[in-house]
């Protein structure tokens, strides 16, 4: 019995260490909680697992963003930055998010921020909220950049958390515990 309650405490403890948000999330969510995770699969292989971090206050919705949050991907494959930037360009205009002239100018940003990545790699983006709203990136959890441009933050964000998103289960996935805690 007593094997058994200490395999227990064991299995309970490694739950809350997988749960606990790494120390980069923390520094631009304090009191960071896991809302939710998911993985994205195109035509049947998978690209990335994603979670989402969010504070006391949850997530607010892309127009409202007010409380930071922090979206992380972890690659299951090898992938160039520039077609991941492309990507993101081609989401952004599949939402109509920005205008013409912006998603250019946001592509040529992420161009120039968005490495290459290897099978196990984390690219996350911390949104900021507040007086001057953006995104800080990190590779791994060092500092890639920070873009201080709002409305591209926001438009960024939408890929994964727009009700439009492309991707609609992750998106569900990810916003499953994104409320605001009582």
């Amino acid at each position: 019995m007593r094997q058994l309650l200490a395999a227990a405490v064991l299995s309970l403890t490694a739950l809350a260490a997988l749960a606990a948000p790494p120390a980069f999330v923390t520094a631009d969510v304090p009191e960071a909680r896991l809302a939710g995770e998911g993985e994205y699969t195109w035509f049947g292989m998978r690209i990335y697992q994603a979670q989402l971090w969010v504070g006391p206050q949850g997530y607010q919705g892309a127009a409202s963003a007010t409380a930071p949050f922090v979206l992380e991907l972890r690659y299951a494959r090898a992938l160039d930055g520039r077609k991941i930037a492309e990507a993101s360009y081609e989401q952004m205009q599949k939402l109509g998010v920005g205008t013409p002239p912006q998603r250019l100018a946001w592509l040529d940003t992420m161009q120039r921020i968005f490495p290459d990545v290897r099978q196990g790699q984390r690219i996350a983006g911390a949104y900021r909220a507040g007086i001057a709203p953006g995104v800080r990136f990190y590779l791994d959890g060092n500092v890639l950049a920070d873009v201080p441009d709002g409305e591209f933050a926001r438009a960024f964000f939408a890929i994964w958390l727009s009700p439009e998103s492309t991707a609609p289960k992750l998106r569900t996935a990810l916003l499953q515990g994104a409320a605001p805690l009582p």
